[in-house]
């Protein structure tokens, strides 16, 4: 049975992280807190929007209400990367060599490992960011689809068009697919070689928490009673395929998904503060967390897969300790 370390925070727990083995939670109020020899604690953001770990997972990259975009080290120190002035900083993502992209308002920003900086403006807001797998290019959700940069040169932007406002963008692993959010209930996709559609609707409520599989195979996603993970195996992703539908709980809603780094499972977290592991391959479940006081808000899975960090909307926080 897996144990549970709990720890107890104060605010809505935005993300959940590793650095360097050491569980991260980053709290609304702009708090980091980590669990490392005890309980330790750090004042990154007066108000933290977005928070994400550095490719390599040596810092966890944060924005927040204060205009700043910060870097916060495993030992707690905190390197200020941008100051965009009173607009909030509401998505960050990290990319190859050292590059974090942030937005702001209707600016992409791209901040490279010199310290250097490349805008991006657009017509409406950045609503979501995401980096590509291979090479430096720079996808950025908005109003009616998705737009494609590529930082390091002055190549033309790629416009993918899909009416309707897109909330948050991922590349698949190997890069061949895009897939964003939408503030209906439902995601949607383009093939990039060829820019054909993929349409994946149905949910009873908006997406707002996905995860990628191993090798890119599936991707698991909330807005449903169970976790809905959609096939991508095939050279058309999920298209005409019925996804997976794992963890089905008819009482409340799944609200954060975490795939295993290295097995076909997926941590499901839910609205009333359960956890629980499913398999693709059979459906078999096992429990992770029993139901707390809130939605879970976070959950990140160390690298080997033996433990999972998890935060909830009220800073329910903790690791569970597991042996598949």
């Amino acid at each position: 049975m897996p144990t549970v370390a709990p720890l107890d925070l104060d605010a809505h727990c935005i993300a959940a992280a590793w650095l360097n083995d050491i569980p991260h939670f980053a709290l609304a109020d702009g708090l980091v807190h980590r669990l490392d020899h005890g309980h330790k604690w750090t004042e990154a953001h007066d108000g933290l929007l977005a928070a994400t770990p550095e490719l390599g997972g040596g810092r966890l990259i944060c924005g927040g209400e204060d205009g700043r975009v910060t870097a916060v080290s495993v030992d707690g120190g905190v390197e200020v990367m941008a100051e965009h002035g009173r607009k909030w900083i509401t998505s960050v993502a990290a990319g190859p060599q050292g590059a974090v992209a942030f937005a702001a308002g209707r600016e992409a920003v791209v901040r490279f490992s010199d310290g250097k900086t490349r805008s991006f403006a657009h017509a409406r807001s950045v609503e979501g960011l995401a980096f590509a797998p291979k090479g430096m290019r720079l996808a950025v959700a908005r109003y009616n689809g998705t737009t494609l940069h590529f930082p390091a040169t002055e190549g033309k932007p790629v416009e993918l068009e899909w009416a309707g406002a897109h909330t948050g963008v991922s590349f698949s692993p190997d890069g061949k697919f895009l897939v964003t959010t939408m503030q209906e209930n439902a995601l949607h996709g383009w093939k990039l070689a060829d820019g054909k559609h993929m349409r994946m609707a149905g949910y009873p409520s908006k997406v707002k928490s996905w995860s990628w599989g191993p090798k890119g195979r599936w991707l698991a996603t909330s807005g449903a009673p169970a976790a809905i993970v959609w096939p991508f195996q095939a050279k058309d992703g999920p298209m005409g395929k019925a996804p997976l539908e794992l963890g089905t709980r008819g009482d409340t809603v799944v609200t954060q998904v975490a795939f295993h780094p290295t097995g076909d499972i997926v941590a499901i977290g839910y609205g009333d503060g359960m956890i629980l592991a499913a398999r693709c391959a059979d459906a078999k479940e096992v429990l992770l967390r029993r139901p707390g006081k809130a939605a879970i808000t976070a959950m990140a899975w160390d690298r080997e897969g033996r433990r999972l960090a998890f935060g909830s909307e009220e800073g329910e926080s903790g690791v569970v300790d597991i042996s598949f």
